[in-house]
């Protein structure tokens, strides 16, 4: 007597989402938006087309829902990354190593977003800079409690300068990938600390990056 078949667990709806918000994303990044077809998003995941709209109503809600999830993404692996930082020069790096890491991940999607704005829906651009202010508030916040006396035009020029380097520099990475992530985030630990340092307190300008005298990498 044959042993019965074992039947296939039916999926979540939230394990369901999941599945077609990675799929969705592998093929936006292959074909970019415009010629991303619903079709092929849902052979790739096993589902019907009828599926995929009745989760996200249209392609355009099918992309914002993948920048949603990457916004909420990024926002738990930055935060988890600067919480065991004691020093702003060491938050920063490790927020820099989590973003860089982050893009990495996503980088061919990244670059769709960022690179193409406009193949995508308009909605996306507003979406993708929901994302910035998201990053400028952790940024801000870390800035204005280790340097209290930095008048708040600082703080915002500053979270400005570290919101838009860092997108550059990781768009620069997709085209220079042999640059190692902690290396690109010392550039601009780097770049940004000459000028905040006078507006921190001496107590808390430690530098736990480089190990006092760590012999810093050549640049390539």
């Amino acid at each position: 007597m044959n042993a019965a078949t074992p039947r296939r667990r039916r999926m979540s709806r939230a394990e369901r989402e999941r599945q077609m918000l990675e799929v969705a994303e592998a093929v936006f990044a292959e074909r970019g938006f415009r010629a991303a077809s619903m079709d092929e998003i849902a052979e790739r995941c096993g589902v019907s087309k009828p599926m995929l709209y009745e989760y996200f109503g249209s392609k355009d809600g099918l992309l914002l829902a993948c920048v949603a999830r990457s916004q909420a993404e990024l926002h738990e692996v930055t935060q988890k990354a600067i919480a065991g930082a004691t020093t702003p020069r060491d938050i920063l790096w490790r927020g820099m190593v989590a973003y860089l890491s982050f893009v990495d991940s996503h980088s061919r999607s990244f670059t769709m977003l960022v690179d193409e704005p406009l193949s995508s829906p308009p909605e996306t651009a507003a979406a993708i800079e929901d994302i910035r202010r998201q990053q400028s508030g952790l940024i801000s916040g870390v800035l204005a409690t280790f340097a209290a006396d930095a008048p708040p035009a600082v703080v915002e020029a500053y979270t400005e300068i570290i919101i838009g380097g860092a997108e550059r520099l990781s768009l620069w990475r997709t085209r220079r990938p042999e640059v190692p992530v902690e290396e690109a985030a010392r550039y601009i630990t780097d770049f940004c600390w000459s000028g905040l340092r006078p507006y921190l307190d001496e107590a808390v300008t430690g530098d736990p990056v480089t190990g006092g005298g760590e012999e810093r990498p050549a640049p390539r």
